[in-house]
Order: C-alpha cells, then sequence, then structure tokens
C-alpha cells in the first residue's frame, strides 16, 4: 500500500471571526491535489491541531474526506500526548473515514522508550487504519529510537510508515536497514526530502507542497528514475522556499503566504502571532521570486 509520495500538511483557514472554514477547508484540498499533492494531513501541526477544538477537528476531517473521496489519501492527525485521549480519536479518525492516521511522538511528558511503545502499540491496536509514526523530537522533546520503531511494527501489522524530522542520517540509516522493504520513511522536513530519498525514503508529508507541489514530486520522480543529478538541481532550486517557510514557527509563514495569494485564510490563533512586516516581506519577495505573485 502507499499513501502517495507527497502529501501536504494542510493549514487550518478560519473567517473572519476566527472560526474554521470547513468549505474553505475543502476547496483548499482540492487544489493541492490538483497541484501536485497525492494525499492531505489534516489537523497536524501545520492545521494548528493545539488550537482547534475536538468538534473543530472531527469537522474538518469530515469536510476534507467527503471533499477529497478518491482523488486522494486523506490522514488524520489524531493524538496527543493523553494515551486514552489518542485512542478516542484514532477511533473516531476511522468512523469519519480517514485513509490512516498520523501519530506522533507524545509531547512535553517526556516519555521514555518503553512510554513511547506502550502509547504508539494502544494508539495502533484501537484502530484497523494503517498508521504513520511521527518522530519530530525538535517539538516533542523525546526522539523515538529505530529500536522502538522496529517493536512497533514487529507487534502492530497496521503501522506501515515513518514521518523523520530528526535530521539523523544514520538513524535513518539504521531504520531502513533494520525494517522491511514495505516499511515507509517520509521525510517530515522538505529541505530533508532528497537525502531521505537517498536513504530509501518514499517521499515527503510536505508544507512547501502548498506552494510548489508540482515541483517537489518531479524532483522525487526524477530521483527514483536514476536521474540523480537533476533531482539535485531541482532540490537546490528549492530550497529558498524549503527554508524561508521556516523563518518563523511553522504555519504562520506558509499561511502568510497563501493569504498573499488572495486564499484568506486568516492568521493562526494565538499563541502563534502573525509575522511581523520583516517576515511578510521576506515571504513576498519568494512570492515574486518564483512567479506565484
Amino acid at each position: 500500500m502507499t499513501f502517495g509520495k507527497v502529501l501536504t500538511a494542510m493549514v487550518t483557514p478560519y473567517k473572519a471571526d476566527g472560526e474554521v472554514d470547513y468549505t474553505k477547508a475543502q476547496k483548499l484540498a482540492l487544489h493541492l491535489l490538483a497541484n501536485g499533492s497525492e494525499g492531505i494531513v489534516v489537523t497536524g501541526t501545520t492545521g494548528e491541531c493545539p488550537a482547534l477544538r475536538e468538534d473543530e477537528k472531527r469537522g474538518l476531517l469530515k469536510a476534507v474526506v467527503e471533499a477529497v473521496g478518491d482523488k486522494g489519501t486523506v490522514i488524520a492527525g489524531t493524538t496527543s500526548n493523553d494515551t486514552l485521549h489518542s485512542i478516542e480519536i484514532a477511533r473516531q479518525a476511522e468512523e469519519l473515514g480517514a485513509n490512516g492516521v498520523l501519530a506522533v511522538v507524545p509531547y512535553y511528558n517526556k516519555p521514555s522508550q518503553e512510554g513511547i511503545y506502550l502509547h504508539m502499540k494502544a494508539v495502533a491496536q484501537s484502530t484497523s487504519l494503517p498508521v504513520i509514526l511521527y518522530n519530530i523530537p525538535g517539538r516533542t522533546v523525546v526522539n523515538m529510537c529505530p529500536s522502538t520503531v522496529k517493536r512497533l511494527v514487529e507487534s502492530c501489522p497496521n503501522v506501515v510508515a515513518l514521518k523523520d524530522s530528526t535530521a539523523c542520517f544514520d538513524q535513518i540509516s539504521e531504520l531502513r536497514s533494520t525494517m522491511g522493504e514495505n516499511f515507509m520513511i517520509y521525510s517530515g522536513d522538505d529541505s530533508l526530502t532528497l537525502p531521505i530519498l537517498a536513504l530509501g525514503g518514499c517521499g515527503v508529508i510536505s508544507v512547501a507542497s502548498h506552494l510548489v507541489g508540482k515541483e517537489i514530486g518531479m524532483m522525487i520522480d526524477t530521483f527514483k528514475r536514476g536521474d540523480h543529478q537533476q533531482a539535485l538541481a531541482l532540490h537546490l532550486k528549492l530550497m529558498p522556499v524549503f527554508k524561508k517557510l521556516f523563518i518563523t514557527s511553522n504555519p504562520v509563514p506558509v499561511k502568510e503566504a497563501m493569504n498573499l495569494l488572495g486564499w484568506k485564510m486568516g492568521d493562526c490563533r494565538l499563541p502563534l502571532a502573525p509575522p511581523s512586516d520583516l517576515e511578510t516581506a521576506i515571504i513576498t519577495e519568494l512570492l515574486k521570486n518564483y512567479g506565484l505573485l
């Protein structure tokens, strides 16, 4: 099975009054699928999951699943640092028709490797959906070791993939050498996609694909065809997009980029502040340089 090579971690649009705009979320999901994405991740970090109410998360997933249909895959960013709550919302994701679950390492609690294993195992065993593990120690503080990933795959057949945002290529190499060839490794950072492909990765769960999804897909396809020099050239061409969309906390820059392009997504919810004038100027220049604005 595959979720696709380019999945977009989609932003959450708000109306002028700050409430979620479900109709615009549907429109955006279809736009992304028409512009290089093969799947959508709803209510992940880029979707401001920590700032959304439970009814909003359910509403977003329901709306996007209805809009996407069989045009692509829909992955629910469902888990939290509370195991029982994570189980509950993973089950809801299955009921609402998601194609998979993105399960992040519990944050703030600082669990041991055994705690991570037991948490993820409980979530995976609560649903028949395929599970993508998400390792992002820059936000969660703790790292999920390759040995823990291996234990989870061995005990839970529906744990089928990993989104990796560690930038630790030794760890990714260990994962690739110890996991079966069917286990999928996704880059969790746009700028790491090409190196992770070289280590046996299958694609990216992307932020930049809001703007350059087709180009990212072309880079991946080019690499997989064996034209590594051209893939590198595409990677280097896209690097300013990859880096400048993280000049401040994600998803502030990408949401501002979409606003500048006329999507009227609204600002992020507090505690994420709007971009500064300087940050807006940098994003505006970026869009102009790539012929997007």
